[in-house]
């Protein structure tokens, strides 16, 4: 076989008890947007629901349900901005809406006005990223729209939520006191809030002052660092990318894996596991420097638990370790052991 994605159940499973013990007592939230990290979401969710995992982030409805398919009873939240129709497929399968737009709030509401459920809505207060989220001018009136809704049996506002920036302590300092102070006027007007969740992976993990009582994690659980950032104590890659020598000269070994597989070809010039430099990234195989004892068939790891991990790839193209991992082609074969 060319190449192939080897994916430990047991290492995920243990990164999912490591930083559930780091982040205890908030819930842990599994974030399994773009495929689990291209690990495949099918594998994800059955795996971390044997771990005792009763919430996961999907990002958007349509991966939401799937989740909700393999998760029936567990709490499933997604937070891309959804279509009508994607609104209503949410709330029939009792799943937890982001809101971070007045307008979008409003066509919650609009959708929800004859469902049989109540829809779970979190809402995004904007403390200074400025991904999406309610403007703090806004927060007032969204508050006010919303528990309108709550006192009309249309809507129960179940969380308050946000992304910091982490781009300086100070800042992200910042942003929970803006955050704070957006859930003190939700409970001033009445709301009761159970869900807070402001830090993802990074935040979670290095501020537990800044935690609330649900933590959004995913690249951390996969075993990816953040890039630029230490190695986690506890946390090893789930997931190492192998692949064969296909072509053996003097001046060059050739391996099955290229950029159609998904491999950046920007990499000219990174070690991979073995230690050998790539000199070239083609369609279809990659060229490295030569080593001594090189054999055809014999099978390399790109990058993974061994000495090299997706994020040190990442590096040395600015950009993070899970893009590595999501850009590898579904044509790439998942072992799961």
């Amino acid at each position: 076989m060319a190449a192939q994605l080897d994916i430990s159940t047991e290492a995920f499973l243990d990164n999912i008890r490591a930083v559930a013990e780091r982040t205890a007592p908030a819930e842990l939230m599994l974030v399994t947007k773009d495929d689990a990290y291209g690990h495949g979401l099918d594998w994800a969710v059955p795996a971390a629901l044997s771990a005792g995992l009763e919430w996961f982030g999907s990002y958007d409805v349509a991966s939401a349900l799937r989740v909700r398919e393999l998760a029936p009873t567990a709490r499933v939240f997604a937070w891309a901005t959804s279509t009508g129709e994607e609104i209503r497929e949410a709330i029939d399968a009792e799943v937890d809406l982001g809101v971070g737009s007045t307008e979008y709030l409003h066509r919650v509401i609009a959708g929800a006005e004859r469902r049989t459920r109540r829809v779970r809505v979190h809402l995004k207060i904007d403390t200074g990223l400025h991904r999406n989220g309610l403007r703090p001018e806004e927060w007032a009136d969204a508050v006010a729209a919303a528990r309108r809704a709550e006192e009309a049996g249309i809507l129960r506002v179940t969380g308050v939520w946000s992304h910091l920036a982490e781009a300086s302590d100070a800042e992200d300092d910042d942003a929970q006191r803006e955050f704070l102070t957006a859930v003190a006027a939700l409970r001033a007007a009445g709301g009761t809030p159970r869900q807070l969740h402001l830090t993802a992976s990074a935040a979670s993990w290095w501020r537990p002052e800044l935690r609330g009582s649900l933590c959004r994690i995913g690249a951390f659980c996969y075993g990816i660092r953040s890039a630029d950032g230490p190695d986690l104590e506890g946390i090893l890659p789930v997931a190492s990318l192998t692949a064969d020598v296909i072509d053996l000269r003097d001046d060059h070994v050739r391996i099955g894996i290229g950029a159609l597989d998904g491999l950046p070809s920007t990499l000219t010039g990174a070690a991979i596991g073995n230690g050998a430099r790539i000199r070239r990234v083609d369609g279809t195989w990659t060229e490295l420097e030569p080593w001594r004892g090189a054999r055809r068939g014999e099978t390399v790891e790109v990058f993974g638990a061994g000495t090299v991990s997706a994020t040190d790839l990442a590096e040395r193209i600015d950009t993070v370790g899970e893009e590595i991992l999501t850009r590898v082609s579904p044509l790439v074969p998942r072992r799961y052991t």
